[in-house]
């Protein structure tokens, strides 16, 4: 019998197992994937203080910490069921059938690729996916290629694709239809970077982003956006153009471009050809739910932290006994938030083998106090509520006795 199986070897997972190993529990964490970090290993950035963000150092450094703590870590492993036990809960893998008082599940989030035609061909790919290439597996995706949908992630990716020498040509709107309805439109597409506006490298930039916070503003640049002359990094934002279609025989050889309306429609006549070879699609991420949902841990659905989440109290615990999460499970954040709580889970599961302890609630107190603290010094937000969204899962969960073991 195991104290505690963690099921994601990402920053949540492996911030809650040193915790938990810190105090003496036993501790073994298992992932599908041969690397541990999770969404860490795709991520290099440089912070506002000019320091670099370097995802694959962080994932090494909170692996060898584990591993120092004898934390058993189990990866290329699937887990594919878990049920409630009569001492705690049974997890199913691909490997083996595992016994543990308390199981946490920390196993991130997903995209969402937004369809189009075209978007088959080989050189077609989610803009995640150009990341771990790039960045863990250090595979040049292309050498000149296209960004589709220009949102949070795509505008950090692009950079990251930029600094290894990959050459992108623009990012454009995807083509209108039921799935791209947001996604297609120039309105929501330019409220949504104004969350990302302060990355922007010129100071004009930024300052024109303070304007654009009221409507009439966000209408009169929208109006006047000029076709391909605004640029991030070099790299051409359009908000009037979209790529309705993705051209080749075998592989990706090129993009049908045109320019669009305010609503998103194509321009009749404005077609384009743009040769390229390769295409990053960018669309939503969403929490990885489905695990929890087969533990039978109920869900709700909070837009502002991206769909579906396990419902879920402060310390990170469900309404069933011995079952957290942690991480981007729970909502989407940065993998710094996901750390936080990953601390918080693991402090939440000491306690509850440890009622006792003194220090416990203190240190749990301090950690849900670092998540909120690390959420509003965020770079960057994938969700402009995230924090309204916090609060009504917190009800929900209050609602709901989360942490007594009923719903």
């Amino acid at each position: 019998m195991i104290d505690v199986i963690i099921i994601g070897a990402g920053p949540a997972g492996l911030s809650a197992a040193i915790v938990c190993a810190e105090n003496g529990l036993q501790v073994k964490v298992i992932d599908e994937f041969m690397k541990p970090g999770g969404r860490l290993l795709g991520q290099l950035h440089q912070e506002p203080t000019g320091e670099w963000w370097n995802g694959i150092e962080e994932a090494k450094n909170m692996y060898n910490r584990a591993v120092s703590l004898s934390v058993d870590i189990t990866l290329g492993t699937s887990v594919y069921d878990v049920q409630p036990s009569n001492s705690g809960w049974r997890v199913y893998t691909s490997e083996e059938i595992l016994e543990t008082n308390t199981l946490l599940i920390a196993t991130g989030a997903a995209e969402v690729a937004a369809p189009m035609p075209g978007w088959t061909l080989p050189g077609v790919m989610s803009i995640g996916a150009a990341q771990v290439m790039t960045n863990v597996h250090r595979v040049r995706v292309g050498k000149r290629g296209i960004i589709v949908g220009v949102n949070v992630l795509s505008v950090a990716i692009a950079r990251e694709l930029q600094l290894a020498d990959i050459e992108i040509v623009g990012m454009m709107l995807p083509p209108q239809n039921t799935v791209n309805k947001d996604a297609a439109s120039p309105e929501k597409v330019m409220q949504s970077l104004l969350r990302v506006a302060h990355l922007a490298p010129s100071a004009i930039l930024r300052l024109g982003s303070k304007l654009m916070k009221f409507k009439l503003f966000q209408r009169l640049g929208l109006a006047f956006y000029p076709s391909g002359l605004l640029k991030m990094w070099g790299i051409p934002i359009h908000l009037k153009r979209a790529v309705i279609e993705i051209c080749g025989e075998n592989q990706v050889e090129s993009v049908k471009v045109a320019y669009v309306t305010a609503s998103g429609e194509v321009v009749p006549g404005t077609t384009r050809i743009a040769p390229v070879d390769f295409v990053c699609i960018a669309g939503d991420l969403y929490p990885l739910a489905e695990l929890a949902s087969v533990a039978g841990c109920p869900l709700r659905y909070v837009p502002e932290l991206g769909g579906h989440v396990p419902l879920h109290d402060t310390n990170m615990q469900t309404p069933l006994e011995g079952l957290y999460v942690a991480g981007n499970i729970t909502g989407i954040e940065s993998a710094k938030v996901a750390k936080a709580q990953g601390k918080v889970a693991g402090l939440a599961i000491v306690q509850s083998f440890k009622p006792k302890h003194p220090m416990v609630q203190k240190e749990l107190d301090q950690a849900k106090q670092q998540v909120i603290d690390i959420r509003e010094q965020a770079l960057i937000q994938f969700h402009p509520q995230v924090a309204e969204g916090r609060e009504r899962i917190a009800r929900m969960a209050s609602n709901s006795e989360v942490g007594q073991g009923v719903i």
